[in-house]
C-alpha cells in the first residue's frame, strides 16, 4: 500500500461533499486529479448536474475528458466545494500552495468557496513551515520585489524550467520562490508579502480548509 493507494480512496470518500447542482472548485496535483477522475465517475452513475471551475489548463484537460461541465470564476457567484491539494500543511492549518504554478488561481476559487477539502499525504504536514513560499509577480516588479523580499529576511530566486528559460504562470507572470527558512507567522509574513507592489498572489494562503485529509503510508487516511 502507498500514498497514492490512500488518496485514490480519500478522493472518492470526499465525494459525499458534492451534491447535484453544485459549483465545485477543481484544485491542481495529483490529490486533485485523482478527485476530478472520481468525480467524473459519481456524475455518471447518479445524473449530476455539476459545474466545474478548473484552477489550470492540466486539470480542464482531465475534467473534459471525464465529461465534467466547466465554467469559469468569473461566472459564478461562489463555489460551494473545492477540492484541492497543499505543498505543506502546518500546525495552524494554513497551506503553502504553488508547487505547480497555479496558486492564484487557486486563491481566487478559495475565496469563493463556501467549504475548503485540503487533500496531502502525510509528507506534507509539519509544525512550521519550511519549505519555499511561491510569489506571483508581474515580470516588471521582478527586482523590487526581490529586494523587498530580502527586506522581510527571505531569498528569492525566479523559478525556471528544466532548460533554464524562466516558467511563465497560465496568467502570463512569473514565480518567485522565496525561502524564509522556518515560518512561524505565516499570517503575519503573507500580509506583508502581498503589499509589495507587483505581487500578485502569495503561496500562503490565509483561508484555512474546513476539511482536510491525510493520506498515510498504509493505504489509509485521516480527517481533520
Amino acid at each position: 500500500m502507498t500514498y497514492d493507494d490512500a488518496i485514490k480512496a480519500l478522493s472518492s470518500d470526499a465525494l459525499k461533499f458534492v451534491k447535484d447542482d453544485y459549483v465545485i472548485g477543481l484544485g491542481s496535483g495529483r490529490a486533485a486529479t485523482a478527485l476530478v477522475k472520481s468525480l467524473a465517475k459519481l456524475i455518471k452513475l447518479k445524473g449530476y448536474n455539476v459545474r466545474g471551475v478548473p484552477t489550470s489548463l492540466q486539470i480542464k484537460l482531465i475534467a473534459e475528458k471525464g465529461r465534467i461541465p466547466l465554467v469559469e470564476a468569473d461566472q459564478v457567484e461562489y463555489i460551494d466545494v473545492v477540492f484541492d491539494g497543499a505543498d505543506q500543511i502546518d500546525s495552524q492549518k494554513y497551506v503553502i500552495k504553488g508547487g505547480g504554478g497555479a496558486l492564484l488561481r487557486e486563491n481566487i476559487l478559495f475565496s469563493l468557496a463556501k467549504k475548503v477539502v485540503v487533500m496531502a499525504d502525510k509528507t506534507k504536514f509539519v509544525k512550521n513551515f519550511t519549505r519555499t513560499v511561491p510569489v506571483e509577480i508581474h515580470p516588471l516588479a521582478r527586482n523590487s520585489v526581490t529586494n523587498s523580499i530580502k527586506k522581510l529576511g527571505g531569498d528569492a530566486e525566479i523559478r525556471s524550467l528544466d532548460r533554464g528559460y524562466p516558467f511563465f504562470t497560465e496568467n502570463g507572470n512569473i514565480v518567485l520562490d522565496c525561502d524564509f527558512g522556518t515560518i512561524k507567522n505565516p499570517k503575519a509574513l503573507t500580509q506583508k508579502i502581498k503589499q509589495t507592489a507587483g505581487v500578485l498572489e502569495s503561496g500562503i494562503f490565509l483561508r484555512k480548509p474546513d476539511i482536510i485529509y491525510k493520506a498515510k503510508e498504509n493505504g489509509k487516511f485521516d480527517i481533520i
